[in-house]
């Protein structure tokens, strides 16, 4: 995958993609990257050099030098205070306990660190009936990792000042006015009690809201989500659809009093569209896509990509999201066929909660814009401020997600974690028993996507496969202690 990333792209000319961070191309040796609000990160300022991070087409015109950007430099591990020895040893362990025992088709590893890809690997199947290989373009279904992109959008807005975090929701949607919360009953036929507090913006953006997800499979509330097919894998109906089922459903709790993995992201994309004057996604590609050149993110995944596609399984036998893996019984089952799949086309409800589907090198072009504290390339999606804002742990009381949580699920689920806007966040790594940093923040996507962002070693990491559900494996666990075990040379 190194070889890839040496190559130089062509962009869409449709698209303001890659900016040389405002300086000439002869002036390029002097740009450095550096993340001077860290006192301990200002030793290690790294050149990023003249080549891009993407893919070129043969249709594609020339780059227009005003518009091409500095991308990631593929170097060595040691160059960035990490080790290659220790870093091959993650490729040996995804092989041989994953991949070779036949849990992951394939997998895909980012590691990034001091402005430099460090390590990029690709492993095993994206479609096993088909024996495609995983490649360095290879499109995955990212699922909930669209949240935390979701979320940035909507920040955009509250930066604006269109919106605010300590606004009632029913300002934006009036017939969420009268919600109750659940006492008893039934679908349809539920007692409710009148909230403790309206429902608030900021409980949609830390999940503290009330709603659910339907395949927590915990309470009456969350089969009258499964009835109404709120929120499922397999999309349904339209985002006005989904607002206005939900308006007849009660809420888990009172808003803030407990954290519940839910639809509320696909909500802010509902108000983002509704704020902005136009549809969520084409605010997202207005605003984000197209200006840092994210051109294999989008909703669906067009006719022209197709063959990219990876192929997503499941790890219960039965197809579920039930599955743990104590509870192995055979192979992995296919659970959605790339080649008919319902992301072949673009879906009636835009799920801004779970929707996306992208590469390796997309997420990462926006991993490296937030690490760069909201820009990257001369294009700002948010302000330092903003960011630190939704990178701060934001549940009531200063407390973590186990402390909180009413879920069954969650893509963390650690002591010592919190939960931002958008983001989980480390508050406490001793808490973790994990390897770690406070301020670290991440989240993953249900067919065992995941990222995470340490600001204070400059490090992002990215990890692709296609197997539901995410709780199957204890591979984040695993990614995170290893990764951290291959820095050799640690800022703090």
């Amino acid at each position: 995958m190194l070889s890839k990333l040496l190559t130089t792209a062509a962009v869409s000319s449709v698209s303001l993609n890659w900016v040389i961070w405002g300086y000439p191309a002869e002036r390029h040796d002097e740009v450095t990257l550096a993340y001077t609000h860290v006192p301990a990160l200002r030793k290690h300022k790294q050149l990023e050099q003249d080549t891009l991070f993407g893919y070129q087409t043969p249709t594609s015109p020339p780059v227009p030098e005003t518009l091409s950007m500095l991308a990631p430099t593929p170097a060595s591990p040691e160059s960035a205070g990490m080790s290659t020895a220790a870093l091959n040893r993650i490729e040996d362990h995804l092989r041989q306990r994953y991949i070779d025992a036949g849990r992951f088709p394939g997998t895909q590893l980012t590691v990034y660190r001091r402005g430099k890809i460090v390590h990029s690997t690709s492993q095993g199947f994206a479609d096993l009936e088909r024996k495609v290989k995983v490649k360095d373009d290879t499109i995955f279904r990212i699922y909930s990792m669209t949240k935390p992109i979701t979320t940035v959008a909507f920040m955009m807005l509250v930066e604006e000042g269109r919106v605010a975090l300590d606004e009632p929701v029913h300002k934006y949607i009036p017939e969420w006015k009268n919600l109750g919360v659940f006492v008893a009953g039934t679908s349809p036929a539920f007692l409710t009690r009148p909230p403790s507090r309206p429902m608030l913006i900021v409980d949609l953006l830390r999940h503290t809201s009330g709603l659910t997800y339907g395949f927590q499979q915990r309470s009456n509330v969350d089969a009258g989500y499964r009835e109404k097919k709120i929120g499922e894998v397999v999309k349904s109906g339209t985002l006005a659809s989904m607002i206005d089922d939900l308006a007849k459903l009660p809420l888990e709790f009172s808003p803030g009093e407990a954290w519940n993995y839910s639809v509320a992201t696909d909500v802010i994309g509902y108000l983002i569209g509704k704020i902005s004057g136009m549809p969520f996604e084409q605010f997202l590609k207005e605003r984000i896509f197209k200006p840092l050149g994210m051109n294999d993110t989008d909703f669906h995944v067009p006719a022209d990509k197709a063959h990219r596609f990876a192929a997503c399984y499941s790890a219960d036998p039965q197809g579920g999201m039930t599955f743990h893996a104590a509870d192995r019984k055979g192979t992995l089952t296919l659970q959605d066929d790339p080649a008919t799949s319902s992301f072949l086309t673009p879906p009636e409800l835009i799920s801004g909660g779970g929707g996306l589907c992208s590469t390796s090198s997309d997420y990462l072009t926006f991993c490296r814009a937030l690490l760069n504290r909201g820009e990257l390339g001369g294009v700002r999606l948010l302000g330092p401020k903003t960011l630190a804002l939704m990178t701060s742990n934001h549940l009531p009381g200063g407390r973590d997600l186990p402390a909180m949580s009413r879920s069954l699920f969650s893509e963390a689920s650690y002591n010592g974690i919190g939960f931002g806007l958008g983001f989980s966040v480390t508050m406490d790594p001793a808490q973790t028993l994990i390897p770690g940093s406070a301020g670290e923040y991440a989240w993953g996507g249900a067919a065992t996507t995941s990222f995470w962002i340490d600001p204070a070693e400059e490090l992002i990491t990215i990890f692709m496969t296609q197997v539901l559900p995410s709780s199957a494996y204890p591979i984040r666990r695993e990614l995170r202690t290893m990764v951290y075990s291959a820095i050799s040379d640690s800022n703090l």
